[in-house]
């Protein structure tokens, strides 16, 4: 995982939206794409996006492609992030 991927990922308002349905479990593609008025393909798109991430994780079962969160890369870009935080509070 890179920085500069994680957030080209997040600055899209639809990836964004992808990755807050998914911080309540597990979603299959097709459940992810009822929800935003786009073709298959633009959906698709911004799932290889956040996967190329590293912000979702892939799982096929028979004929369903299922996307989860990776946790750890949001842990990773957290401790990255609190470190703002806490020079803030050190002046």
């Amino acid at each position: 995982m890179g920085f500069p991927d994680t957030f080209k990922a997040l600055s899209d308002p639809v990836r964004r939206e992808i990755l807050t349905m998914l911080k309540d479990g597990k979603m299959s593609a097709g459940d992810i794409a009822k929800n935003f008025n786009m073709t298959g393909a633009t959906i698709s798109y911004h799932l290889s996006q956040l996967r190329k991430a590293d912000l979702v994780i892939e799982t096929k079962y028979k004929n369903f492609v299922y996307y989860e969160l990776n946790l750890s890369v949001f842990e990773e870009l957290m401790c990255w992030l609190t470190q703002f935080k806490e020079a803030n509070h050190e002046n």
